[in-house]
């Protein structure tokens, strides 16, 4: 008598457990979340991982190179910039800074960019034509230039600078939620919550946005970066955070001209830039890949 072997189905995977599952499967966006939560980390305990006060100044170690050359010592890691100020400890206060305009600038563009996009897709008509010109004519002039013009209207400060930089950040936000929103006006579950009387707002903001999350959660992951990276060069040109506030930017913008005399002062805001931008551009890959359902066939 033959015995009959019964396979057992397999466990299905929580939304959390299957959005991980394709999320581990890119690497470089694995490597790039570490690095997030690192400086995440460092930035939340600055205060406490800072070996000196970001504006503290040591006359006698001006310009000190880094431990590893001659005359570097371990009292300043990466060295001193040109007053004296160790350039280890900016760093890591500078990072506070700069997640913090990075989360400021995404949840103002995404909040305003996901109710205009809404409207603009939903309602349709002359209120549609309406946004998109003024969409278009955003687009039509260069995103830096434009941020530029509203701080020196306003005055250069990093609250200015934040709401400059969320402002040209709305466009993106608004374009992508108004094709999503076209793309599931017209499905089955909207014509039937229609039908059983859902107002508009629900319509909006219950049954469609949640359907329309997974692009905005990527191009939020990347507008972090572009955040990040704006408010530096605002801070580069003088338009952001002022001295002797610890900015990546405004660090670069001081000692630009001992950049061949003293290399460290410039290469590290700018290493520093450069990994943060980079570890966002790369989970911003991985979001994509976890959360689109035409990368999971």
């Amino acid at each position: 008598m033959s015995e009959e072997i019964t396979l057992a189905a397999p466990k299905p995977l929580t939304p959390l457990q299957e959005f991980w599952f394709y999320f581990k499967q890119n690497k470089g966006a694995v490597v790039g979340l570490v690095y997030i939560i690192f400086v995440l980390l460092m930035a939340l305990g600055a205060d406490f991982v800072a070996p000196h006060l970001p504006s503290e100044q040591f006359r006698d170690s001006l310009l000190a190179p880094p431990v590893w050359m001659d005359g570097g010592s371990w009292q300043f890691i990466l060295g001193t910039d040109d007053v004296g100020r160790d350039i280890l400890s900016r760093l890591i206060y500078g990072a506070r800074l700069s997640l913090l305009v990075g989360c400021l600038v995404v949840i103002i563009s995404l909040i305003l960019g996901i109710t205009l996009g809404l409207i603009a897709g939903y309602v349709g008509g002359a209120l549609d034509a309406l946004i998109m010109r003024l969409v278009d004519i955003m687009l039509a002039l260069p995103s830096l230039l434009l941020a530029l013009v509203l701080v020196a209207i306003f005055g250069p400060s990093i609250v200015n600078a934040s709401m400059a930089l969320a402002f040209v950040a709305l466009p993106h936000y608004i374009r992508l939620t108004r094709a999503a929103t076209l793309s599931e006006v017209g499905r089955d579950y909207v014509v039937a919550s229609r039908v059983a009387g859902a107002g508009k707002f629900r319509q909006m903001f219950i049954n469609i946005l949640p359907n329309c999350l997974a692009p905005l959660i990527v191009q939020a992951s990347l507008g972090f970066s572009n955040a990040i990276l704006d408010m530096a060069a605002l801070g580069f040109l003088g338009m952001g955070a002022q001295p002797p506030t610890p900015e990546w930017g405004t660090m670069l913008a001081d000692v630009l001209q001992y950049a061949q005399s003293a290399w460290w002062v410039v290469a590290f805001p700018g290493i520093a830039i450069l990994l943060t931008v980079l570890a966002f551009n790369l989970m911003g890959d991985g979001l994509r890949d976890a959360l689109d359902p035409k990368l999971k066939q």
